[in-house]
């Protein structure tokens, strides 16, 4: 009688099928993270609860006024959050957009308002100033390999010096009617009743996500943010990229500054610092995460619809700024955590 033991899976032995994996919370949690990361399912359901929870339970929630003013929020969220998407994705953040949100405004009330200055050539300077401001933080912060919230926060403080001293705090001319119309809850766009902001919005995130996930130029910025040194080493001009990023933080920061002072009928020194922490939020809760060159604009977009919605229900149950800033704190705080526990790639190459 043969003593030679049977070995499983050997060619004359009986073919064993390997056990299943068993499913457990760890697994399950990676899966629906995996799934998540590629889809913000999580987002959108979100969304639909809470449009659903305010139109069952404030009146007129769902009113053709209320869309549209939420609508408009929405818009002036979102362009003001692009920036930081753009920075987070590169793999920084940006402290001084509310900065350069109230230059923008500040330069629209004086320029166009008060001494009538052509829009156009407003926003030409707009642009130049402020994209040659954010520029200058790009190259300091990948020159000097420095922490990009120590940059952004002298430079917010540098451009915020720059305003007061200029403007003695005193800022009161208001926004010509050609800025107005723009920001106007019932504005028209091509005689369809859509604010023209709206409209705008619609057609920068379309741009701005078919050329994050589409052109070389959008890979590039992923591959830099994902991993800087592995970017260098396959001959990407990462310092260009930097540069690049902050200066068009900078310049859209500014252009949002023009539609928040049209839309709010002046400007101040600290119009942009709401939009700090609001556009922050809205790309944390999109799935944007901070550190890991992970997301898309699209995702912001679905942050900034949440976050107006969340704010229109908690002002119509009566709570103030107050309450919605300690719950958006809170929001923060766990997915902030939550993208604490995962490893980055460049950790893992």
């Amino acid at each position: 009688m043969s003593t030679t033991p049977i070995v499983a899976g050997a060619p004359d032995g009986p073919s064993v099928a390997p056990p299943a994996p068993r499913m457990n919370a760890t697994s399950v949690a990676r899966r629906v993270a995996g799934w998540q990361s590629r889809f913000p399912a999580l987002q959108l359901l979100a969304l639909i609860a809470v449009v659903a929870y305010g139109l069952a339970t404030i009146p007129g929630f769902g009113s053709s006024p209320s869309i549209k003013s939420m609508a408009v929020l929405a818009a002036l969220l979102g362009l003001a959050a692009l920036p930081q998407t753009l920075v987070v994705l590169l793999g920084g953040i940006d402290f001084s957009i509310p900065a350069f949100i109230a230059a923008g405004g500040i330069l629209a009330s004086a320029l166009a308002g008060g001494h009538g200055w052509p829009v156009g050539v407003v926003l030409v300077l707009i642009v130049v100033g402020c994209g040659a401001c954010g520029a200058v933080s790009g190259f300091v912060c990948h020159r000097f390999t420095a922490n990009p919230l120590i940059i952004t926060l002298g430079m917010y403080a540098v451009v915020e010096g720059i305003i007061l001293v200029s403007t003695n705090g005193n800022v009161t001319d208001p926004p010509p009617n050609s800025l107005i119309r723009w920001t106007a809850v019932n504005g028209t766009t091509l005689g369809v009743s859509i604010p023209p902001v709206v409209v705008l919005w619609i057609v920068v995130a379309l741009v701005t996500g078919v050329a994050l996930a589409r052109t070389p130029s959008g890979r590039r910025l992923y591959a830099t943010g994902t991993n800087l040194r592995a970017a260098r080493l396959a001959l990407m001009r990462t310092e260009v990229i930097w540069i690049v990023i902050f200066m068009l933080s900078a310049a859209i920061s500014g252009l949002v500054g023009v539609l928040v002072f049209s839309y709010a009928s002046g400007a101040t020194s600290n119009m942009g610092d709401t939009y700090l922490f609001q556009g922050l939020t809205a790309v944390i809760i999109g799935g944007n995460a901070i550190g890991y060159a992970r997301g898309d604009y699209w995702r912001t977009v679905l942050g900034s619809l949440i976050l107006t919605a969340v704010t229109t229900v908690l002002i119509g149950k009566g709570f103030d700024s107050t309450d919605t800033q300690i719950l958006f704190g809170f929001v923060i705080l766990i997915v902030v955590g939550l993208y604490g526990r995962e490893q980055r790639v460049q950790d893992r190459v």
